[in-house]
C-alpha cells in the first residue's frame, strides 16, 4: 500500500509539472497565462510539499534538520517567494526556474533524508535563527538565479543576436536588474538578522562544527553589503552586480550546504 508521504510527493510533482508546462507553453507562444490557475496549482503543490516536509522534519524526538530536508525546505520556500513576487512584479517567468528546483528538492528530501539528524533541545531564538537563515538562503538563491538570467540577457544584447531567447522571454533588462537589487536587499536584511540571532542563541560554535559555516556566512555578508553600498554610492550594476551576487552565494552555499554535507555524509557527524 502506498504511504501518505509518497502519495503527497507524487501529487505535488504532478502539480509542479502541470504548472511548469502550462506556463512554459503560454510564454513561448506569447500568450498571457492565467495567474489564478498558476497560483492555484502551484499553491496546491506547495501545500503537498509542506505535508511531506512536516512528516520528515517533525519527529517525536525533535526537529529533523537533515541536509536533504533543508534542501527541500529551502527549494519550496524559494518557489513560494517567487510566486509571491510574481503577484506584484513582472517576473512570472522566474517560476520556470523555481518549479523544477522545488521539485528536485522535494524528491531529494523524500528519498534521501535520514531520520536521526534532529535537535532535542532548542529554543525559540534558535528556531528563529534557523528559519531566518533558510529564508535568507532562499531569497539569495532567487537573486543568484536572477543574476544568471541577467547574464544571459546581457550576453544576447551585447552580441546583437537575431534570435534572443532570454531577451524575448523575460521582462526588460532594467526591470530585471531593479528586481535583483530588491532581492539582494531583502536577502541581506534576513541574513543580517539571522546572524545576530545566531550569535546570541548558539553556544559552543567549535564543538558544534559551526565555525566554518559562520566564517563563510560573514564573508558572504560583507560581499553582499559591499555590493549594496557600491550600488547606492557608486552606481554599481550590470556585470559587476552579477559577479558579486554569484560570489556571495557560492560562499554562502559552501558554508551552509557544503559543510553540512561533509559533516553528515562523509564524516558521519
Amino acid at each position: 500500500m502506498i504511504s501518505l508521504p509518497l502519495a503527497y510527493t507524487i501529487l505535488a510533482l504532478i502539480a509542479y509539472t502541470t504548472s511548469f508546462w502550462y506556463l512554459f507553453m503560454h510564454l513561448m507562444s506569447k500568450r498571457d497565462p492565467n495567474y489564478w490557475f498558476i497560483g492555484l496549482v502551484l499553491g496546491l503543490g506547495l501545500l503537498l510539499h509542506t505535508g511531506v516536509l512536516y512528516n520528515n522534519m517533525m519527529t517525536p524526538i525533535g526537529i529533523n534538520y537533515d541536509v536533504f530536508n533543508l534542501i527541500s525546505f529551502t527549494s519550496g520556500l524559494m518557489l513560494l517567494l517567487s510566486l509571491l513576487f510574481s503577484t506584484f512584479r513582472p517576473v512570472l517567468a522566474l517560476n520556470l526556474i523555481g518549479i523544477p528546483v522545488a521539485a528536485t528538492g522535494l524528491i531529494l528530501g523524500y528519498a534521501f533524508s535520514r531520520p536521526d539528524q534532529y535537535i532535542e533541545q532548542h529554543s525559540l531564538g534558535l528556531d528563529a535563527h534557523i528559519i531566518l537563515s533558510l529564508s535568507a538562503y532562499a531569497v539569495l538563491l532567487m537573486a543568484t538565479i536572477h543574476a544568471i538570467l541577467l547574464w544571459f540577457q546581457d550576453r544576447e544584447l551585447k552580441k546583437k543576436q537575431k534570435h534572443r531567447f532570454w531577451v524575448n522571454l523575460l521582462p526588460p533588462f532594467q526591470a530585471m536588474e531593479s528586481l535583483l537589487f530588491d532581492l539582494l536587499r531583502t536577502g541581506f536584511a534576513l541574513l543580517t538578522i539571522a546572524l545576530i540571532f545566531g550569535f546570541f542563541t548558539v553556544d559552543n560554535f567549535l564543538s558544534q562544527h559551526l565555525a566554518h559555516k559562520t566564517v563563510f556566512s560573514i564573508i558572504s555578508w560583507f560581499i553582499y553589503g559591499s555590493l549594496l553600498i557600491g550600488h547606492t554610492k557608486f552606481g554599481w550594476r550590470g556585470q559587476k552586480a552579477i559577479r558579486f551576487t554569484l560570489m556571495g552565494f557560492i560562499l554562502l552555499a559552501i558554508g551552509f550546504i557544503g559543510s553540512k554535507m561533509i559533516l553528515e555524509l562523509i564524516l558521519g557527524k
